[in-house]
């Protein structure tokens, strides 16, 4: 079986004997647990990247360049509001990432007037809702009481939002959620088979593909590291090992006859 589906079970026995029977057996304790292997993450080339946009449209398009112009998570994506895109700066914040972490990524140069053509759109949304007495954006409720009048702001309004308002099943409120994640994945999903890409790649890809041609382009790998919000530069060193440079760099003895 696989090893996470062993760490599960062991760990269910372990809360079994420990805190519902409350008995002490420490040789279930002292069982081997399984390490995970290490898989080479799916990267696309370039090229690969180019044909897969090239069948997206809307803003779906505009989140797929995103998370590979910017190395960003899926849900950090989605999750996006106004105030923490920065024109100026030609930076993103990104909020709450894993780990509960902040980091600062680029913005593209390129993207930068798609982008900001979308929030024009998108602030017509927020004013309509703001006309109907729509109740505004979730915000985490610690937030909420220090500012009460920050979910209705435009600030703080997603990048992406919801085509229509929903109800918040935490507190049955209806408001404007951020758009379903489900939704670019099932369109990335889509353009692969289009573009003819047999690779097992999902948004999750993109990320990787940020990682790995940074690094073909020359980068500091402590700098990706920081881009990505990597705590331990080992976890970054993983995209050293699918570098498109032939066998970690060494060139082939048959290229030399």
């Amino acid at each position: 079986m696989a090893a996470s589906t062993h760490q599960q079970a062991l760990s269910a026995l372990l809360f079994l004997y420990r805190e519902v029977l409350e008995l002490d057996l420490p040789w279930l304790v002292d069982l081997a647990r399984p390490k995970k292997p290490k898989r080479v993450p799916v990267v696309l080339s370039r090229s690969e990247v180019g044909r897969l946009f090239e069948m997206l449209a809307g803003s779906h398009a505009l989140m797929a360049r995103l998370l590979y112009g910017t190395g960003m998570r899926l849900m950090e994506c989605i999750r996006l509001r106004v105030k923490d895109v920065d024109f100026e700066r030609g930076e993103i914040t990104v909020r709450d990432g894993k780990g509960g972490k902040d980091r600062h990524t680029m913005l593209p140069e390129s993207l930068a007037e798609q982008l900001r053509q979308h929030l024009l759109r998108v602030r017509v949304l927020w004013a309509n809702d703001r006309a109907a007495g729509a109740p505004g954006v979730y915000l985490p409720t610690a937030l909420v009481r220090k500012y009460p009048g920050a979910p209705a702001s435009w600030g703080w309004f997603w990048v992406f939002p919801a085509s229509a308002l929903s109800v918040d099943p935490r507190s049955g409120v209806t408001r404007r959620h951020h758009a379903q994640e489900q939704a670019l994945q099932r369109a990335i999903k889509r353009a692969l088979g289009e573009a003819g890409i047999a690779k097992p790649a999902s948004t999750h890809t993109l990320r990787h593909s940020f990682a790995t041609h940074l690094l073909e382009s020359g980068y500091d790998i402590r700098t990706v590291q920081e881009l990505l919000g990597h705590a331990d530069v080992s976890t970054t060193m993983i995209y050293t090992h699918v570098l498109n440079r032939g066998g970690r760099g060494v060139l082939s003895p048959l290229d030399r006859m």
